[in-house]
Order: C-alpha cells, then sequence, then structure tokens
C-alpha cells in the first residue's frame, strides 16, 4: 500500500482532497507542526473571528450582548448547535461554555448521586490526571473517602485498557463512570457504544471526557444514549490556548437541574428579571456557571467553518490514513533504534495521534524541536507525534520521520537531558 519514498508521500499529498486547507493556518516557515493534540495552530479564520469581536466591543459597548454579527448573549448556545455536529448531537444537547474540568465538576455535581450502597465513581489509572482531582474532590464534598469510592481501572500493559476489565469493574456499587473517548498517551480508542451500553445495563450513568477525540473522530453521543461529555477546544479544534471548553448533556436529562446553578444557565427570557429562584434553561443551556469569556471563545467561530466546510468525516479519514503512513514509515525506517509503537494499530481502536516509545523520548523531544519539528513528549517515555488533517502534510510525515532517523544515527539526542522541561 504503502512505499518508502518522498515520491511517494507528495503523491499522498497530490490525492489530499484536506491539503488546500494548509494554507488557511499560520505555521513557521521550515516547521513541521505535530502537536495540535496538545494546542492546535491558529487558523485565519479564527484569527478574523476573534478580531471581529473584538471590533464588537470597541463599536457597541455594552450593546454588544444582543447586536453585532454574533451577539454575545446567544453565542454560547449557538456556538453549541455549530459544534454539535461534531460529537453527533441535537442542537440543544451542546454549549460552549467553562473549561474542560470546571465542566467535569459541574456535571458530577448534577449526575453523582451516592445512595445506598452505590456510591462509588468508576474511572481507569490511565485516565489525564485533573479528572481524577476532580473527582476525589467531587467525593470528599459528600463526606467520603477517595480511596475508597474511586475505582481506578488498572491497565494490564501500563498503555491501554481493557474493555471486558471496564465492564467487570461496574459493579451494584458503582454510581457514576467517567471515561476518556482516547487515552491521552497511547490514543487508544474505547469502544463507546459497547461501554455506555454495559454501563446502562446495570443502571449506571455514564460520561466520557472528549478532550482528545472531538475534532479529528466522529461520535454519535445521542444516537448512542451518551449521558453527558465534556471536552476542550484548543487541541484538534484548533480554538486557541485556554480556549473555551464544551459540554453534552442528553436531552433525556433535560430538566435536571444543574449541581452548580449560575446565572447564565438560566432560561433566557427570565435572566434579567434578577429572581433569587433560579430557572434554568431547558437545554445544556442550563449547566452553564458564569459569563462567557467572549474574547476566549471567539476564535472557535471562525475555526468552525473549517469544519463545517471538510466535514468530520473526510478529517477522521484523513488522520487515519496520515497515523497509518506514519506507523508504516516507523517500521521502514526505526526498527533499529529501539522504537515501540504503544497505539493500537487497528483503524477502530485508534486515534489520532501515534504514541511512539523510546527510553529518551524527552531527549529526542528536545532534538526534534531544535531540528524543527515541534513533538510533545509525554512522561515516562511517550514522544506524542500528531498528523492533524488540516495542516499537516504526508511529505510533513516522511520528513519527520526521516529526522528522527538521522537524530537517533548521529546520536544528536544526546546532546540534550532525558528529562523533560516545566512544560512538556
Amino acid at each position: 500500500m504503502f512505499k518508502p519514498t518522498e515520491d511517494f508521500a507528495k503523491q499522498l499529498d497530490q490525492n489530499d482532497e484536506l491539503s488546500r486547507y494548509k494554507d488557511e493556518f499560520y505555521l513557521n516557515e521550515g516547521q513541521i507542526y505535530m502537536d495540535g493534540n496538545s494546542l492546535g495552530l491558529l487558523s485565519k479564520r479564527a484569527e478574523k473571528s476573534l478580531l471581529d469581536v473584538l471590533d464588537a466591543w470597541k463599536i457597541h459597548g455594552i450593546d454588544g450582548w444582543t447586536k453585532g454579527e454574533h451577539p454575545w448573549f446567544y453565542l454560547s448556545e449557538h456556538l453549541g448547535e455549530r459544534v454539535a455536529q461534531l460529537v453527533g448531537a441535537k442542537a440543544k444537547e451542546v454549549v460552549v461554555t467553562g473549561s474542560t474540568t470546571t465542566n467535569l465538576h459541574q456535571l458530577v455535581s448534577t449526575f453523582y448521586q451516592p445512595e445506598g450502597n452505590r456510591t462509588k465513581i468508576l474511572a481507569d489509572e490511565l485516565n489525564f490526571p485533573s479528572d481524577i482531582y476532580a473527582l476525589k474532590s467531587q467525593l470528599k464534598l459528600h463526606g467520603l473517602d477517595p480511596n475508597e469510592h474511586l475505582i481506578r481501572v488498572k491497565s494490564r500493559d501500563g498503555r491501554t485498557l481493557n474493555e471486558e476489565d471496564l465492564i467487570e469493574a461496574m459493579t451494584d456499587e458503582v454510581a457514576l463512570v467517567i471515561l476518556p473517548t482516547v487515552l491521552y498517551r497511547s490514543g487508544q480508542l474505547l469502544n463507546i457504544e459497547r461501554i455506555t451500553n454495559a454501563a446502562h445495563e446495570r443502571g449506571i450513568k455514564i460520561g466520557w471526557d472528549a478532550c482528545h477525540s472531538i475534532g479529528a473522530i466522529p461520535h454519535d453521543f445521542h444516537d448512542l444514549g451518551v449521558d453527558f461529555a465534556y471536552w476542550c477546544h484548543y487541541k484538534y479544534v484548533n480554538s486557541g490556548p485556554g480556549g473555551v471548553a464544551g459540554l453534552f448533556v442528553h436531552e433525556k436529562h433535560f430538566g435536571t437541574e444543574p449541581g452548580l446553578a449560575g446565572w447564565f444557565g438560566s432560561d433566557k427570557t427570565k435572566q434579567f428579571d434578577m429572581e433569587h429562584d433560579f430557572t434554568p434553561s431547558e437545554s445544556a443551556g442550563a449547566f452553564q456557571i458564569g459569563t462567557p469569556h467572549l474574547l476566549s471563545v471567539a476564535p472557535l467561530i471562525g475555526s468552525l467553518e473549517l469544519f463545517e466546510e471538510a466535514g468530520i468525516n473526510a478529517i477522521r479519514q484523513k488522520s487515519l490514513r496520515a497515523t497509518e503512513y506514519l506507523m508504516y514509515l516507523v517500521n521502514e525506517f526505526l526498527s533499529d533504534f529501539n522504537f515501540t509503537v504503544g497505539n493500537p494499530t487497528d483503524d477502530a481502536r485508534r486515534g489520532g495521534h501515534v504514541c511512539l516509545e523510546h527510553a529518551e523520548a524527552a531527549s529526542i523531544c528536545k532534538a526534534l524541536k531544535a531540528n524543527g519539528v515541534v513533538p510533545d513528549f509525554r512522561a515516562p517515555n511517550v514522544i506524542r507525534l500528531a498528523p492533524v488533517a488540516f495542516y499537516v502534510s504526508y511529505q510533513d510525515v516522511y520528513k519527520t520521520v526521516k529526522i528522527i532517523k538521522d537524530i537517533m544515527e548521529n546520536e544528536i539526542y544526546k546532546q540534550y537531558k532525558n528529562e523533560r522541561d516545566v512544560i512538556a
């Protein structure tokens, strides 16, 4: 299928229907950006929409809440309607608000209702630390000991989760399940349908952390009956550092009062009545807490245009082919240097990045940066490489692997300490 030549990479690019989008993004000359699964690049359209919102503030002042191209008062809900296509939701089931961890706190506060024997939250030992911090603090707020009431399902290999183990852990003591759609280190994509069905068959609500899948992988949260989900937009969705996050709540839960009530979760027609009795919105908008962060949400307006044009299914197909090509080249060129591919190789189980493991991973990442490639290091030994569909070409993938080979052959990595920087 593939060939280990740069001419073949050029041929793949010529046949890539998404290649035209690379010019939409700001790329440093001579640099290959393989870290879009950590922070996506700025697009020209995201830049424009940010400037548009600034102009609205400049022109309208406080009237920007109801005037201009994107009235601020309704923006979180309107953007939620547009994001819904990326997660397979109905328009009113998604709202753009908060941060990932704030939204997790909101959703757990709402849907974690310990009663009788059902007091435990089920998670996993490979999840991103912030999720675990939040779950532990939520248990403490209920007067429960996290050491006893937080179940973290063990990994058999230190990289991936076995779905049988997850389902087996769903006992009659579990009140809530929180899992990642894609594991942040290894890039394993879990079977959301199977695991959701298993939870519901046992009378357990389930929520999904979609930070490492939204914008790279299509979802069907509504049709699968997922209770809730939450995510950031600054990775594959390219909304900018600290960009406002999003959440999904299935319509079957509309009318459930948020665990953490806030003014912007109000019914819009009653919000300015200034009553002390909270009337929540009859949509996912009810789960907002504070005033929208307009200048942090503005880039998402333009970024979503690209997804609406390209389509998430085409993006997924490019991502699958690019990651497959990357793994092929690793096998062709790096087999003599003790690298291991730590992500699942099967398309149905692979997210949007390749997990390349090596004992000298931190120093290799530093050498890559010094040679024009931006990777991502994750302790203890992972080099994450994300050939993002919009702005990483097949030639970029080819060049990246060739640069790694040169770094290993000439022992360039030995010039750097094999330890992470303050930010990895």
